[in-house]
């Protein structure tokens, strides 16, 4: 019987995740035969054996089983025991999921944590003994390397495309409006579903999480690094939420004057100024004012809004951050603690 994604009945084509033909349509890689080898170039063997090895621990990942069973995007194992990573925007905030393995099985699964700022999501299915890829937090990529992007795109199970790194150290906005630091750009080609699958290197190590394209470009996708994931999945799983500090301040960006930078020498050509303080936040109990200029923090030049949202991640919670401020004609410092939002 074949195993083409493609009906010959009146119906067209299906979805490689359609529940009635996917454990049929799902063909586990074989290992090259060594005759054959030799015939293949490096490239070729080297996304020959990622595919082998990563592929295993792929899933897709949609709504409720009582729902429409139309591909949402994808996930992948990084525990033996179940727990797996996916894009925020795939979950969706739904509790409950439907994960198709790689063998076509359709699991439960549960939402475990969620965190938007990142794009990131940890789902969970009840199951033993699982294939998992594990990530690779080293920050070691380099522009021009070779990157295999494996998934779940439009349904089709297990697609798998190539392309290498773009640039890295990329900002992206989250769904929270905040910035995602050092996101990788890459050329392996993405589809809608592709969220939430593995961006891997030559050695099958998971280096980003697939999460975004630009509409109407080619060659251009985003994943969030995985050195970003190590970070906040363990926090995902202890807490179900990213616990971050928060300043419990209101600012607003404005120009800040050339002369009064010069005669306090700093290189600001903006500042943050403090238009609203939560009572009681330890920008409070510092002494910071409305109206106060924050121009830098622990030596860092603030001059805008990111910012300061930057150093809710730079930062961990009870950390002492000294802020530098201009009252007036004055240059100030304030230091506080970082603390857990009430």
């Amino acid at each position: 019987m074949s195993t083409s994604p493609f009906s010959t009945g009146p119906r067209g084509w299906q979805p490689l995740s359609d529940e009635a033909s996917s454990k049929e349509q799902t063909n586990r890689p074989k290992a090259t035969p060594p005759e054959d080898a030799e015939l293949l170039d490096a490239y070729s063997q080297a996304v020959i054996r990622v595919v082998q090895e990563v592929s295993p621990a792929v899933m897709g990942i949609h709504g409720p089983r009582n729902q429409s069973q139309g591909g949402a995007g994808s996930g992948f194992f990084i525990t033996s025991d179940g727990y797996a990573l996916t894009n925020s925007h795939v979950v969706n905030r739904r509790k409950q999921l439907t994960a198709t393995t790689f063998d076509g099985d359709r699991l439960d699964a549960e939402l475990i944590g969620d965190d938007p700022a990142t794009d990131l999501a940890v789902v969970k299915v009840n199951a033993g003994d699982l294939p998992f890829i594990e990530l690779d937090a080293s920050e070691n990529l380099q522009v021009g390397q070779l990157v295999v992007a494996i998934g779940d795109p439009l349904g089709f199970q297990g697609t798998v495309s190539t392309g290498i790194v773009s640039s890295v150290g990329r900002a992206m906005r989250g769904q929270d409006g905040c910035l995602i630091e050092n996101v990788i750009q890459h050329t392996s080609p993405l589809n809608p579903g592709n969220s939430g699958g593995p961006l891997v290197d030559s050695r099958s190590r998971v280096v980003g999480i697939n999460t975004a394209i630009i509409a109407m470009a080619q060659g251009i996708g985003f994943a969030v690094p995985a050195s970003t994931a190590a970070r906040v999945v363990s926090e995902l799983i202890a807490h179900g939420k990213v616990l971050r500090p928060r300043l419990g301040v209101v600012a607003e960006v404005i120009p800040f004057p050339p002369g009064l930078a010069r005669s306090l020498d700093l290189l600001n050509d903006q500042a943050v100024r403090v238009v609203g303080i939560e009572q009681g936040s330890g920008v409070d109990r510092a002494g910071i004012q409305e109206g106060d200029l924050i121009v830098e923090a622990n030596g860092r030049i603030v001059s805008s809004i990111d910012d300061l949202h930057r150093l809710l991640t730079l930062f961990p919670l009870g950390t002492w951050l000294q802020l530098t401020l201009v009252r007036g004609e004055q240059k100030l410092n304030r230091e506080f603690l970082l603390e857990r939002p009430s």
